[in-house]
């Protein structure tokens, strides 16, 4: 029978890669779609002529859309099975990303945002749960990496690219268009993921894997105080970080002076080409250094905390970097590419640690509540806080009280590590221990 298996079966290691390849590219118009509105800002505020807050609110609305869709995201999954769901999230992704594309005013913005965000999360989850069908016990870690990679580079594109887009070719609908068309581009690659799944579905007679973050109400009221520490924790710091680059761009711009882009004379992809080679040299590239920090180190600190343990102290640590990181970007003029660094670092540091602990103190069975709920608490901080920064940025007329505030949650985010560090340590210190 082995002659007549092609190199391209469903249970070889080709079809497999090829596979992840089009299911790491669910997300990557997402996540350039979603991050181009931070890219463009300052051209976005000023073209529609709104209020900071206003703008802030796009992700308001994106954030509301996530909580409600992910309650039911999980359960929809294994109703309908993942191949018509992520179909489903993926379109819902292109219509939002359509009428942001065709908006001309803030309104038409939060509509194609409410659609963008039922669409984004869930599928992150769809696309957690076809990994582990084809994945598990099979480089499950490798393949779920990759496709956080896949992600995070529509981020890094999207803040070295739009900007530059809009100006090249003189409207900010341009820049919008682009991430419209890596959404429908996103689609199609889930279209031929369809189409392999289904193939090896009957060759291979695999199974559904059940959705791992969904959440069961009846397990919430029997999380310990551990659990809760590191959901807080998750909440502040990723409020610390996601709403402070939705202005970054707009606060480096402002304060610094930092260009939007540094195109070249040459042709749009030189130009795009330089702009990215000279990434730290604008004020969305600058914005986008956490999530490039994140691409090329999350790896590392990931075998790191597997090495030596000492979560909770990881976690302390990065929440103490997140304080002066914000003030001195606040209070002073010194170049805010320092702050990005430490930032940066903080942002490796705190999930390579925060997330693989939630397994270690929360029973197995679940697992899945525990990060449906984290996901969905996370959730609130990134819808409530990019509006407040852009309110203090509307009345103050400067970024120092949003500093402040994203300090101020650093510090929140230190007193929750500290109690987790205390409560560990009644608990054999499963958190510390490698």
């Amino acid at each position: 029978m082995n002659e007549n298996i092609g190199i391209f079966h469903p249970s070889g290691k080709p079809f497999r890669f090829t596979l992840l390849l089009f299911v790491s590219l669910f997300t990557f118009g997402s996540y350039f779609a979603y991050d181009g509105l931070s890219a463009i800002a300052p051209i976005l505020i000023k073209s529609f002529d709104v209020s900071r807050a206003a703008f802030g609110a796009t992700k308001t609305i994106y954030s509301v859309a996530a909580i409600l869709c992910l309650l039911i995201g999980g359960i929809l999954i294994d109703r309908i099975g993942t191949r018509k769901s992520s179909l489903l999230f993926s379109s819902f992704i292109v219509i939002g990303a359509l009428i942001i594309a065709f908006a001309r005013n803030i309104w038409w913005v939060y509509v194609g945002m409410f659609f963008f965000g039922a669409g984004s999360e869930t599928l992150i989850v769809a696309q957690s749960s076809i990994i582990s069908r084809w994945f598990k016990g099979k480089e499950l870690a490798m393949a779920f990496g990759i496709a956080l990679t896949v992600s995070r580079l529509g981020s890094l594109f999207s803040y070295n690219t739009e900007a530059l887009i809009a100006r090249y070719f003189g409207r900010f609908s341009y820049a919008l268009w682009a991430g419209a068309i890596f959404c429908v581009l996103s689609l199609l690659s889930n279209i031929i993921y369809c189409v392999m799944d289904r193939k090896g579905e009957s060759v291979l007679d695999l199974k559904e894997e059940e959705v791992e973050e969904k959440i069961k109400v009846s397990d919430i009221g029997k999380f310990n105080a551990s659990f809760w520490y590191v959901t807080f924790l998750c909440m502040t710091f990723y409020g610390a970080v996601f709403p402070f680059q939705h202005f970054a761009s707009d606060f480096f711009n402002a304060k610094w002076g930092i260009p939007l882009e540094v195109g070249s004379n040459g042709g749009f992809f030189q130009q795009v080409f330089f702009n990215i080679t000279h990434m730290f040299s604008t004020a969305p590239g600058l914005a986008g250094l956490i999530v490039f920090a994140s691409m090329v180190f999350a790896p590392f600190a990931g075998l790191l905390v597997d090495r030596i343990g000492k979560r909770a102290s990881l976690m302390v640590l990065g929440s103490i970097l997140l304080i002066p990181a914000h003030l001195v970007m606040g209070i002073t003029h010194i170049n805010p590419i320092y702050s990005m660094i430490v930032l940066g670092a903080a942002f490796v540091l705190v999930p390579a640690a925060m997330w693989p602990s939630v397994p270690l103190i929360v029973s197995k069975n679940r697992i899945g509540t525990a990060f449906g709920l984290m996901t969905m608490i996370q959730n609130i901080g990134l819808g409530l806080f990019p509006w407040f920064n852009g309110k203090l940025r509307d009345v103050f007329g400067n970024y120092t009280a949003s500093q402040i505030m994203f300090a101020s949650l650093g510090v929140l985010g230190l007193i929750f590590a500290i109690l987790l560090k205390h409560a560990d340590s009644k608990n054999n210190n499963v958190l510390e221990n490698p």
